[in-house]
């Protein structure tokens, strides 16, 4: 009766005062001392007898159980303990506590029947919720795959998502599939104060990959400059998250990600307006994340921080996807010695991503595996040929003429191999020498005196035009004619490009098209067979220069000039960093001898993208290169707080 008059009171509060909206968000559950988060709404049910749970040992009427698959009419005890050995060793979300209770989905070609029946035998003290057989499941989305889930009483299936802390500060948002293809933020949280993020990533197990879906399951990190269905974008920059809405489509480039089976698990730091900034002296909005290699405080390169960052700290992170305009990949990459890859320009539109540069904005990935880096690619980059017949020749800049240290000797060394596996001849590329004697008529005497501004201008001018109008028109527009907070870093570019004529736009355009078909007539060429007649390789990362994040290098400065760093830019070939093993230095941190990653970077002609990624892999599988870990070290190993 009381229950009777207190909905009666709530009915009329509700008359009264209007609607109240109330949804379960779901819940987060410990687990022997591991944290999930089990969403509000379940993916499928099956029929649970009275007191078939054991729900003595259950969170919320919740029990821990997991879906098993097999092909055989039997299934044993010792099947069980096979399959959830290799579930244990395979999937991070998927524990023993997940074996209160199991149910069997039989997926073999012979049908049961009563000469052929279905048996299972297996330990009395386990719960068997029944098979796919006698106890069909009805999925409320796609199939009930194998791995952990939680079950309710009325038979309830819900999936289970594991959650770390974001200890890095590599992302902004974490994120969680929504409905119709959107995805919402993580409404949960574990203690700690590392870093502002809980990450919820979901069980391997739920995902097979398949022809048409290569990515699948494949956990993304996504820098926050690209658009994501459901959720907004910062652009590293916190009025620009407050003014715009929500993104009703996702970023070209991540839905042809996400349509490949790859699965967010959040939004990552960007330094602001993809502008280069330092950490600890540039980061105003946000703090800049930490790059976990050596003694943990070394600057983790921009724009791509939180990409760069979140890959070189979370084994638990499969794949990011940055932007380089004029490094932005490649910087986080080499210092945090991932596999990261420039692309050729224009190979995939940019369409819903924040522009810097048209003219030099790519979409490339930061990832520690090579076959996930190239998979990625063939998604990205459809149109390209994975190419298995290699240039002859190998041009060099700038490398180190003896092993006088530890990163020059490694250098010299994965020369001397990528020579022998390829059966190349090596030259030296003088880039001054060679403009010299073959640059046009009409083109200064000098590579910087043809380049030195064009990159500063081209960034800033386009993103004058592109962002920062429009940006401040729509903020004044709404508070009273007001400018919004931007960092140092962008206003320095916008500024330097204010002062120049609209002319000089023009001009840079021009000195980038003068450079890039010098390029491709004298440097790289394209060849029917390998695609490139030679590849290019320049150093990327070493350990004998270090950029630690305490010290204060002044204010930031327009980026002149021309380097290694701006032949893709301004060639428009890809140029991809390819870890190598790692040095050593001493720490004015630490006052310990620790280890920093040495990068080459791989440059060939224009739509070569796919011969690398494919050479890559074949060094990797002559054990010339190696996929890297995450940790202190690209060997992996405890991350310095």
């Amino acid at each position: 009766m009381a229950l009777k008059l207190m909905l009666l009171v709530l009915l009329v509060v509700v008359s009264t005062i209007g609607v109240t909206q109330f949804i379960s968000t779901g819940m987060t559950v410990v687990l022997n001392d591991i944290p999930y988060y089990i969403p509000a709404a379940p993916v499928a049910t099956i029929h649970i007898h009275p007191n078939q749970l054991n729900t003595g040992s259950s969170a919320a009427g919740l029990v821990p159980f997991t879906v098993v698959e097999t092909t055989s009419l039997t299934f044993s005890q010792s099947d069980l303990e096979a399959v959830t050995a290799n579930y244990s060793t395979s999937d991070d979300v998927f524990q023993t506590g997940f074996l209160q209770a199991i149910y069997i989905k039989y997926t073999g070609s012979l049908a049961p029947g009563p000469k052929t029946p279905f048996t299972t035998s297996i330990a009395s003290n386990m719960t068997l919720l029944g098979t796919s057989i006698d106890n069909p499941a009805v999925c409320l989305g796609s199939t009930l795959a194998s791995g952990p889930y939680f079950v309710s009483s009325a038979g309830s299936i819900f999936q289970v998502y594991r959650l770390y802390s974001d200890f890095a500060g590599a992302f902004i948002q974490p994120l969680i599939p929504a409905a119709n293809g959107t995805y919402a933020a993580l409404p949960a949280a574990i203690p700690g104060i590392e870093g502002p993020s809980t990450i919820a990533v979901p069980s391997r197990l739920y995902y097979t990959i398949t022809p048409e879906q290569p990515l699948a399951g494949i956990r993304l990190g996504v820098k926050d400059i690209y658009d994501v269905a459901g959720v907004k974008t910062s652009d590293g920059n916190r009025a620009w998250y407050n003014l715009y809405p929500i993104a009703n489509v996702s970023a070209l480039p991540v839905q042809r990600l996400i349509d490949a089976g790859a699965v967010i698990v959040g939004k990552m730091k960007t330094s602001q307006f993809a502008n280069g900034e330092e950490a600890t002296a540039d980061w105003v909005d946000y703090h800049s994340p930490f790059n976990p290699r050596g003694d943990g405080y070394q600057d983790p390169s921009s724009s791509s921080s939180g990409p760069g960052a979140g890959m070189g700290s979370y084994p638990w992170l499969d794949l990011t996807i940055g932007s380089d305009t004029g490094g932005s990949i490649r910087g986080p990459s080499q210092v945090q010695g991932l596999f990261g890859n420039r692309p050729s320009h224009g190979l995939v539109a940019l369409t819903g991503v924040m522009p810097l540069a048209p003219q030099l904005d790519t979409s490339g990935f930061l990832c520690r595996d090579p076959a996930i880096w190239a998979a990625a690619g063939k998604v990205l980059y459809p149109q390209l040929t994975f190419y298995n017949q290699y240039p002859p020749t190998i041009q060099t800049i700038g490398f180190p003429e003896s092993g006088d240290t530890d990163s020059d000797a490694l250098v010299l060394s994965f020369l001397s191999k990528l020579e022998s596996f390829l059966a190349a001849n090596t030259t030296v590329l003088n880039l001054t020498t060679l403009w010299e004697a073959t640059k046009p008529a009409s083109a200064p005497e000098s590579l910087t005196s043809l380049l030195n501004i064009t990159y500063p201008i081209l960034i800033s001018k386009e993103q004058i035009m592109l962002v920062r109008d429009p940006f401040y028109a729509d903020y004044a527009a709404i508070h009273d004619g007001r400018l919004p907070f931007v960092d140092p870093a962008p206003l320095v570019r916008w500024a330097f490009g204010d002062s120049y004529p609209n002319s000089t736009l023009t001009d840079a355009i021009n000195n980038k098209t003068t450079f890039m078909d010098w390029w491709s007539m004298y440097v790289t060429k394209n060849d029917s067979i390998t695609c490139s007649d030679s590849i290019v390789l320049y150093v990327g990362s070493t350990a004998d220069e270090q950029n630690y994040r305490n010290q204060y290098s002044g204010p930031p400065e327009v980026p002149y000039g021309f380097s290694s760093g701006r032949i893709s830019p301004f060639s428009e070939v890809p140029d991809m960093v390819v870890p190598i093993g790692q040095a050593s230095y001493f720490s004015n941190i630490t006052l310990h001898t620790e280890y920093l990653p040495v990068t080459i970077d791989f440059l060939a002609a224009k739509g070569c993208d796919g011969m690398i990624f494919q050479l890559v892999e074949d060094l990797r599988a002559a054990g010339i290169v190696n996929a890297t870990q995450a940790g202190q070290t690209i060997d992996g190993g405890q991350i310095l707080f």
